[in-house]
């Protein structure tokens, strides 16, 4: 039945130009199928009465909502999200709250970027293009801010980081893996120029948060404390000017490197599987922002108590388990896509992501530390931060050539394995003293 499911949402549409956005039928990775009237302006003839309206109004409330909801890959998920509030409200164990909310956020943070892509539609390219910038990776965003809050300083670094090395190593990995298997006949092709210009942002970001850790741990700072975060705020504040400069040349300046016939034919499909209006999308970027802040709260307020009561060190939690259950859908995305021979949406996802969490999520905890007087800084620790400069090297040796292949997939997956490995034998007291301020 789900796969014969018919979503009729009337819609019309506007996009910034201010031409018409006509709504045609499409079908889903999932099966379900579109149908939005292009001739239906949304609004019932006066004769009609207020009862057809509201019917209206509710049948699409109705139906939009089980297009969001069901249209997710991973929407079996979504029960967590109601146990984690009953959880929470019935003060269990804060291991079981702390694994609810976990997954509740998996298929909510998939969503999150859907409803960002409809919104997009209407706001033309530039604007939609920042849209996915800033949401791209809100989830991070919101549970690094909950942690700021409460003073996990070393929380926040931890699992920005696992999300990094997530993307780089295990993301981009299977899709390489899996997209060689399928197509093992040739070597499959990405953007080179792209994934060349990521890399030399990753290069950077490296820059930006080895030289703090060093210079912490030659005991070289002119100040003990101040200097390190001083030096900290203004590489974020370069880092933040950087990644503007960034955008501007993938949306606007040098655009062309960016579009390719994989792209073309993408953004073609997705022009005709547009099933939310304007207002229904942001109603639903509000709603799924408010609900996971809720459950990133609990899993910020459990992830210690988790830690101890599963002996599971709380640095392994960060840089692993987090970045993997909390960008499952996204894994899923890189994968299908690669299977799919489009490759260079893959390595958008994986790269792509990896660069906007260090060159803008990173440095901009900085700054909203800087202005809530919380001392949080770019010192990752010598051991995070070299391992983050090997990987990128290596993920930069292997992006060299524009071709991928199952057996650099492999290389890949084999290499995250050690990072996690070398996580659950490193002793990272800050976790849980230092850390918490």
């Amino acid at each position: 039945m789900d796969d014969e499911f018919e979503c009729t949402v009337p819609l019309k549409a506007s996009s910034s130009n201010g031409q018409s956005i006509n709504h045609h039928k499409a079908s889903k990775p999932n099966g379900v199928s579109y149908y939005e009237d292009s001739s239906y302006s949304g609004k019932p003839h006066k004769a009609e009465g207020c009862n057809f309206y509201l019917a209206t109004e509710l049948y699409s409330v109705i139906v939009s909502s089980w297009c969001v909801l069901r249209g997710s890959k991973i929407w079996w998920l979504l029960p967590a999200v109601i146990a984690s509030l009953v959880v929470k409200a019935l003060n269990f164990s804060e291991a079981w709250l702390f694994s609810l909310s976990l997954l509740g956020i998996a298929p909510l943070a998939e969503r999150l970027g859907f409803v960002t892509e409809q919104l997009a539609v209407y706001t033309g390219a530039t604007v939609g293009g920042l849209l996915n910038a800033t949401f791209g990776n809100a989830t991070e965003m919101i549970i690094s801010l909950f942690a700021l809050q409460n003073g996990l300083i070393r929380v926040i670094q931890l699992s920005l980081l696992g999300s990094i090395l997530s993307n780089m190593l295990l993301v981009m990995g299977c899709a390489f893996f899996s997209g060689g298997l399928v197509h093992m006949q040739a070597d499959q092709k990405f953007n080179q120029t792209a994934a060349v210009v990521n890399s030399g942002l990753l290069l950077m970001a490296v820059m930006g948060l080895l030289l703090p850790a060093v210079l912490h741990s030659t005991h070289t700072e002119m100040q003990d404390f101040t200097s390190k975060l001083n030096l900290s705020r203004f590489s974020s504040c370069v880092m933040l000017i950087a990644y503007a400069s960034y955008l501007y040349f993938q949306l606007r300046s040098h655009r062309q490197l960016y579009d390719t016939q994989d792209d073309a034919d993408e953004s073609n499909e997705e022009s005709e599987e547009v099933t939310l209006s304007l207002k229904g999308s942001i109603i639903w970027l509000a709603g799924l922002t408010i609900v996971i802040s809720i459950l990133s709260n609990y899993l910020v307020d459990a992830i210690e108590e988790a830690s101890n009561s599963l002996s599971i060190p709380l640095a392994f939690i960060s840089v692993i388990i987090l970045p993997i259950v909390g960008n499952a859908a996204e894994h899923a995305s890189a994968i299908m896509f690669a299977v799919k021979d489009k490759l260079d949406i893959s390595v958008a996802v994986a790269i792509g992501s990896s660069t906007q969490i260090s060159m803008f999520v990173i440095p901009f905890c900085v700054v909203i530390g800087w202005i809530a007087g919380k001392p949080m800084d770019l010192d990752f620790h010598l051991f995070e931060t070299a391992t983050l400069f090997i990987t990128v090297i290596v993920v930069a040796f292997m992006l060299q050539e524009g071709k991928a292949n199952y057996f650099k997939g492999l290389m890949l997956v084999l290499c995250y394995l050690i990072v996690g490995a070398s996580f659950y034998v490193h002793s990272d007291s800050t976790s849980e003293e230092a850390g918490k301020t």
